[in-house]
């Protein structure tokens, strides 16, 4: 917050409310010709310039003697630069204004710097100040952290105020939190627990905090020439407690790494090219540790990296110039804020799947890559796979449904709510130009390989019959339709009495169309132009018909059951542009959706496997199964899993507020769960335990895709807007700080385009659900399931 200081005998305070009050007080004509006078040395004119407060929180009083209320952000004076060092400096703070939370910068009247930041909670405002000073490496003054300090402002021109988040004008906490966090604070400079160097706690203008040595928790200082060779600073950015002392301390101590962390470390060392033992060799480990911390500094906190080092160099981890290079790292380059490149997501993503946190599971599904496959796979899954390169394994997992359903006839599954659903199955591959969308051809052709044959057969048939009809013309003896003309794989270039004609025939079957463009269903969409969306719907929908009623004798009327399954394929860009139409209307819920990852320029060709007669000959047993199933099938455990991914749905729903993702989780349980039950048939009517892992990937798969390309794009929708755009839901609880207030939480959902005013239904929620309990009127704390850790 910003409060406007007052002498009247005694200092008041006085809220600066938005940005034009700020800039109007700043430029009033008086401030101005003081600010010219301040800056020719004129000590009088200074003191007469307009004065703010920036590190007082909400106050109960105006009155600022006395004032026992710490806000959410702190005053960082820099002082004395000529003018060349003065532009330097602010390309250098500007250039890590989101490092450094910067919410304020503005030249002094003596040329130096003001800055207002994010003040760390539970952290003192010399804590946060050294925290800074030694972030941008730039000499600092250690008299201006006391709660009470006023600032000397100068003009609202940009040559002076360089940089204003609005968000300085609002206090996220509450008095009674201002207050509390006082109190904390207070204590914690008592007990001499602040994380600072022992010269931070002198009286000097121009320090530099990086150059010197932190005391440590038992009040000890460390000189600098105790120090051993090459060990440099620990600065308060080390919020871990894995303090470096010097070897007259006590020996650090580490804690062994878990099967996450060790992934991560696996991960980086292959991506950056180091072996094991380049952390054992000498003359050389030193440079492998500062390019594995390079690689592992946002994946890891700082004691899991330590916890690595531990394990890669025993006998050396602890030894003092390791851990000050650890400390620079984390110092000078962790920023929780900094978007991880791709080779960061990959890793964290899989990382993050190897612990048994639900919390990190629901979190991955806002993540910007799509879910990683599991390693283990149903055998069927694992035979249709094995030949595809591994980037395009999960695009073929997904795509083989559509045809697999199309073996099962009038197959019945009973849904958790008792309705009977068919192996209704419909797949649109959406990847970027050139990503090889056509690494489902094969595996699709040789699973149709039997329909396709059948239809063949039938296709000869109908067409010897048209043959004969057209040379008989109109006679009364011209035969009829021969019967069992069942053809499933269709043309889409037909007009709907074609299709209707081709359901109708198919005596219970499903019919089947694969598309290499999903644009040629504009060939289906009739009168309406809407027709194939239509037709999708219908088809997903428990026994939905789909036919006409004409009065003709030539005409077709039939209304045959809509069976209809299909595989499609589709750039992104124009996949977007194909549903836009419908984007609130259901054919996106009902479709299940997958894609294929950017491959990097220049990569090495993909090489696939051979589908050879022992490849037929062992998908022969699975399609058998399928063929040979009927009426309806029970299959207990997907249905008990069905029920358990509505509840893990239903939870992060509640958690993200993410009403799009809700509603699109419905259709896509459903979906997964049907392809829980074709595995089930297709294994002989036999449960393996990798199906369960297999479908709530497939599950989290397809709604990250539907977000991913839908998501705002329906949400604009139902708002009635027209821009376009990608997102993910995102766990709001994870938002919020383990200790959270009801403003908190509306300060959040406004932050996410959310309305504040439901932030007090959806605590509710969270209350009955024991996500939060409450603690006061207007404050909660997280369960212990969903703390940060």
């Amino acid at each position: 917050m910003i409060y406007r200081i007052v002498n009247k005998g005694k200092k008041f305070a006085y809220l600066v409310k938005n940005r034009e009050d700020f800039l109007a007080l700043r430029n009033t004509k008086e401030n101005l010709e003081n600010l010219v006078k301040a800056r020719k040395g004129d000590e009088k004119a200074k003191a007469q310039l307009v004065q703010f407060a920036y590190n007082i929180g909400v106050l109960n009083s105006s009155a600022l003697a006395g004032c026992k209320s710490i806000g959410s952000y702190f005053f960082h004076d820099v002082d004395c630069y000529d003018a060349d060092q003065s532009a330097a400096m602010a390309q250098q703070i500007l250039a890590k204004k989101d490092e450094i939370g910067l919410m304020l910068l503005e030249k002094s009247a003596s040329g130096g710097y003001h800055l207002v930041c994010k003040r760390q909670p539970g952290y003192t405002i010399l804590e946060n100040q050294v925290r800074i000073a030694t972030i941008l490496q730039i000499e600092m003054d250690t008299n201006v952290h006391d709660l009470q300090r006023v600032v000397y402002s100068t003009s609202g021109d940009e040559n002076d105020l360089l940089f204003l988040n609005d968000e300085l004008f609002d206090e996220p906490m509450t008095v009674e939190e201002c207050e509390a966090e006082y109190v904390r604070l207070k204590n914690r400079e008592r007990k001499g627990e602040e994380q600072v160097p022992a010269g931070a706690k002198k009286a000097r203008k121009h320090y530099k905090p990086w150059e010197d040595d932190l005391a440590t928790d038992d009040g000890r200082e460390n000189s600098r020439e105790s120090r051993d060779e090459g060990q440099g600073p620990v600065t308060s950015c080390d919020r871990d407690q894995s303090l470096v002392t010097a070897k007259s301390c006590s020996p650090l101590q580490n804690k062994p790494i878990d099967e996450r962390v060790r992934f991560v470390m696996e991960a980086v060392l292959k991506a950056k090219g180091l072996e094991k033992s380049d952390f054992t060799d000498i003359g050389g480990r030193h440079n492998a540790v500062k390019i594995f911390l390079s690689g592992c500094n946002q994946l890891l906190s700082k004691e899991e990296a330590n916890g690595a080092l531990a394990e890669l160099m025993p006998e050396h981890w602890a030894d003092a110039n390791v851990q000050k290079c650890l400390s620079d790292f984390y110092a000078k380059y962790y920023n929780p804020e900094r978007k991880l490149n791709k080779d960061e997501e990959a890793i964290f993503t899989k990382s993050r799947r190897l612990g048994d946190d639900k919390e990190a599971e629901v979190s991955d599904r806002s993540a910007p890559i799509p879910p990683e496959m599991p390693a283990k796979l149903p055998k069927l899954i694992k035979l249709l796979t094995k030949n595809t390169p591994n980037q395009y394994k999960a695009a073929v997992a997904h795509a083989v449904f559509p045809s697999l359903g199309t073996h099962l006839k009038e197959v019945e599954f009973e849904y958790t709510d008792y309705v009977k659903h068919e192996a209704t199955l419909m797949n649109c591959l959406m990847a970027h130009t050139g990503a090889g969308k056509g690494c489902i051809d094969e595996p699709i052709r040789h699973i149709m390989a039997d329909i396709k044959a059948r239809d063949a057969e039938n296709t000869r048939r109908e067409a010897e019959w048209k043959k004969d009809c057209q040379k008989k013309g109109a006679n009364k003896d011209k035969q009829v339709r021969p019967e069992g003309l069942v053809i499933q794989e269709i043309d889409p270039d037909m007009t709907k009495p074609a299709l209707v004609t081709r359901m109708d025939e198919a005596e219970g079957h499903f019919v089947y169309v694969k598309l290499n463009e999903i644009d040629l269903f504009e060939q289906l969409k009739g009168q309406t132009g809407k027709q194939h969306f239509q037709l999708m719907c219908l088809a997903f929908d428990p026994g939905a018909e789909f036919g006409q009623t004409r009065i003709g004798t030539q005409s077709v009327t039939a209304r045959p059951k809509c069976r209809f399954n299909w595989n499609a394929c589709t750039t992104i860009q124009k996949g977007r542009r194909f549903f836009s139409r419908v984007l609130t209307d259901g054919p996106i819920s009902r479709i299940n959706f997958c894609t294929i990852p950017e491959m990097e320029i220049g990569a090495e060709q993909p090489i696939y496997g051979k589908y050879d007669e022992a490849f037929d000959a062992e998908l022969k047993t699975y399609i058998d199964n399928l063929v040979s199933a009927h009426g309806v099938v029970d299959c207990p455990q997907a249905f008990k899993l069905a029920k358990k991914l509505q509840e893990e749905c239903a939870e992060f729903a509640r958690l993200s507020q993410d009403e799009t993702y809700w509603n699109l989780s419905h259709r896509a349980i459903v979906i997964a769960w049907l392809k829980a039950c074709v595995l089930y048939v297709a294994n002989g009517c036999q449960w393996e335990k990798t199906i369960e892992d297999f479908v709530r990937w497939s599950l989290q798969y397809d709604l990250w895709c539907k977000m991913q390309f839908f998501g705002e794009d329906i949400e604009r929708a139902n708002q009635e807007g027209e821009r376009m755009g990608t997102r993910g839901p995102r766990n709001l609880l994870e938002l919020l700080p383990d200790e959270f207030t009801l403003d908190d939480a509306k300060r959040m959902r406004q932050k996410q385009g959310m309305d504040a005013s439901r932030a007090i239904k959806m605590i509710r929620i969270w209350k009955s659900r024991k996500y939060v309990f409450q603690i006061s009127d207007f404050s909660f704390v997280k369960s212990e399931k969903f703390r940060k850790r």
